[in-house]
């Protein structure tokens, strides 16, 4: 076993095992009620930190079993992971520069996904991924290079530099282990030109606070795929820059009863040219007539997320339930993928021994777009194939869909333990391969 993998399974093992060990018998550098795995470094840590230096080692390891199903039912589990080396720098406590902030992030992924080959056929790939840590290449990236400005007292927020859409835009947390239930949405299912978290491309956000509880946000962020490539996870410079992507956003955070809520409401509009997903210039599929797919000059979608806490305890506020919505919408003659919808619940705090804990279960519907379907027939067509068994067959995807129930255990305040159960109908969209569950874990845990 090379020496990297036996590193990562030794921490997947090691980080299993304090799941089960009681926090009380762990060293100093291991405390429970500590936020680092590592301690406070004598206090050092906490004393840099009001400093204005803040530092950060994340790491998120998920394995995924298929148990039934899939496009291959050969039982087997496979680990992916990420590790994330961070610093946050408070420049008004360092420089005196008002109002200003600076973040520098480096992730580091690695492993296999069990949905590539296992659970969707890999002659056509899937759409979820039941391991969500997993993908945007297996290498080193530069994730954050920003600073921050604020203005007005601080009604005005100006961020420049390297980052993602889904830091700021379609927002959404990441406790669940299915992509489908995982971050940033639009980058999901428009990820040809919204990259998300590790994948960074120079960008400028600049947010207005209209109330206490309302604000609107604008981006522009660089459309450049060569940022997708392994080999450019540092790369600074434009080159292969194709245009621009400009999302707009509407943020609500009321308080309802007393309880927290967040509605989302935007719009993205790339300038750079995207192909047809099944015309010819001629408007005739070009997979019969043997022409160049058609360009358009710009591509373009929409969504809409909501996320409210609708019981609690009187004990204690941060325990109950809350209910969560998203929904995206993509441009028909672009896009493989024409809408997207998915909602759930989380309950926080389920037993009174178990205060921290949540629970959380969700579903999620992808929906192919026709035209691409269409495609995909006339291609069959136009090489005289009609057998799905044949190597050379394009499977026809429609319809995909997700749910996924998880027990999240907070074993220590640096280390969340997360089993979970996925269910996917139609892996890939793909009518012919079967149903598939699989059995997950999630481990998040901070240094």
């Amino acid at each position: 076993m090379p020496q990297i993998h036996r590193f990562r399974f030794s921490l997947f093992s090691g980080l299993a095992i304090a799941s089960l060990a009681p926090c009380t018998q762990a060293a100093a550098l291991l405390a429970s009620d500590s936020p680092w795995m590592l301690g406070d470094w004598g206090g050092t840590r906490t004393e840099l930190a009001e400093r204005g230096y803040d530092f950060t080692l994340g790491y998120t390891g998920e394995m995924g079993a298929n148990l039934h199903g899939g496009y291959d039912d050969d039982k087997t589990a496979r680990y992916s992971d990420q590790f994330t080396f961070g610093t946050h720098l408070d420049l008004q406590k360092i420089l005196d520069w008002h109002d200003a902030e600076f973040q520098l992030t480096v992730t580091e992924r690695h492993g296999n996904n069990i949905s590539n080959d296992r659970i969707n056929d890999p002659r056509v790939g899937g759409f979820t991924s039941a391991q969500e840590v997993w993908g945007r290449g297996q290498t080193w990236r530069l994730t954050q290079m920003w600073i921050k400005q604020k203005y007005f007292d601080g009604a005005l927020d100006v961020k420049f530099g390297r980052f993602g859409q889904g830091e700021d835009f379609n927002s959404f947390p990441c406790d669940f282990q299915n992509l489908a239930f995982c971050g940033s949405q639009v980058g999901n299912w428009a990820g040809d030109i919204w990259y998300n978290w590790p994948v960074s491309q120079w960008a400028l956000r600049v947010k207005y606070n209209l109330t206490p509880e309302l604000y609107a946000q604008i981006g522009a962020y660089e459309q450049n795929p060569s940022n997708l490539d392994r080999d450019n996870g540092f790369k600074l410079s434009g080159s292969g820059t194709q245009g621009a992507v400009f999302p707009v956003e509407l943020v609500w955070s009321p308080r309802v009863a007393g309880l927290k809520g967040e509605y989302r409401a935007g719009y993205y509009y790339s300038n750079a040219k995207a192909t047809d997903v099944y015309k010819d210039s001629n408007d005739q599929p070009a997979a019969l007539s043997g022409q160049p797919y058609r360009s358009s000059s710009s591509k373009h979608g929409m969504w809409l997320g909501a996320q409210q806490q609708v019981t609690s305890l009187a004990s204690d506020h941060s325990r109950g339930l809350s209910v969560f919505a998203n929904a995206t919408l993509h441009d028909k003659k672009t896009n493989a993928i024409d809408n997207y919808v998915q909602a759930g619940v989380v309950y926080k705090g389920p037993f009174d021994a178990r205060a921290r804990d949540d629970i959380g279960f969700a579903l999620a519907r992808v929906h192919v777009n026709p035209a691409y379907r269409k495609n995909a027939e006339a291609i069959n067509q136009a090489q005289g194939l009609d057998d799905y068994d044949n190597p050379a067959y394009r499977p026809v995807q429609d319809t995909e869909y997700s749910a996924e129930l998880y027990y999240g255990i907070h074993v220590t305040d640096w280390l969340t333990v997360r089993p979970n159960l996925q269910y996917i109908r139609h892996p890939g969209g793909v009518d012919q391969v079967d149903d598939a569950l699989i059995g997950g874990i999630k481990i998040q845990s901070s240094f």
